[in-house]
């Protein structure tokens, strides 16, 4: 077969089962595929170990392990999964076997080639990511009420970029839009008081698997 089949290989930091931890999906018990690589450096990053690294696997490989797991519900990570040029296929392939899949992608590379049935968590980076220039807008159109908008965010000067920039493109109109604070640099209380005082129509959120487990890779 071609790139494209089963003789498809991708760089994998990991794979495991735990609870998803963040988007509408969180709480929910989920099988990550993190794989390896990223383009960006984000100020703000908790998964440089999967910069580099990693082990190239088949993509039935991968497939089996995944299914090793007995969960219906798999997400695809990073690093910058889009990055590799088997994860649109590795995102077909579980499509196909019947899991309900979710793709956690950087904002910065184009999505139109995600399979359709894909759910994709696309991040709009502010500035304090140090990465706002490499936002690709042309992304903007392409989203559906089927995908999800993070907005990460350190500081009030983020957050009144990100309420600037919802405004702008209409953003809560095209899909659910989450916002996010950085740990240790955004108190919660401080966003979800400026999300109550302006009556944004978005979802904030915390990293559940961070509050449960802390920063332990693999969580």
């Amino acid at each position: 077969m071609t790139q494209s089949g089963r003789t498809t290989s991708l760089r994998i930091t990991e794979i495991f089962h735990s609870l998803q931890g963040e988007t509408s999906r969180s709480g929910l018990p989920t099988v990550f595929v993190r794989l390896t690589g990223c383009p960006l450096r984000c100020s703000w990053c908790d998964t440089e170990y999967s910069f580099t690294g990693g082990t190239t696997r088949a993509l039935d490989d991968i497939l089996t392990e995944v299914a090793s797991h007995h969960c219906p519900t798999v997400c695809v990570t990073g690093g910058e999964p889009l990055a590799q040029k088997g994860c649109l296929a590795l995102l077909t392939a579980l499509c196909d076997a019947g899991y309900s899949v979710s793709l956690e992608t950087s904002g910065a590379l184009d999505i139109a080639g995600v399979d359709p049935r894909v759910s994709r968590i696309v991040d709009l980076k502010a500035p304090g990511s140090g990465e706002e220039a490499r936002n690709l807008l042309s992304n903007i159109p392409l989203l559906s009420p089927h995908d999800e908008l993070k907005l990460v965010l350190a500081s009030e000067a983020d957050y009144e970029w990100a309420k600037a920039r919802i405004a702008e493109h209409r953003l809560t109109e095209r899909c659910p839009v989450l916002m996010a604070p950085v740990q240790g640099q955004l108190k919660p209380a401080e966003l979800a008081a400026w999300i109550l005082r302006d009556r944004l129509p978005v979802r904030m959120q915390v990293q559940l698997h961070k509050v449960i487990w802390g920063n332990e890779p693999g969580r």
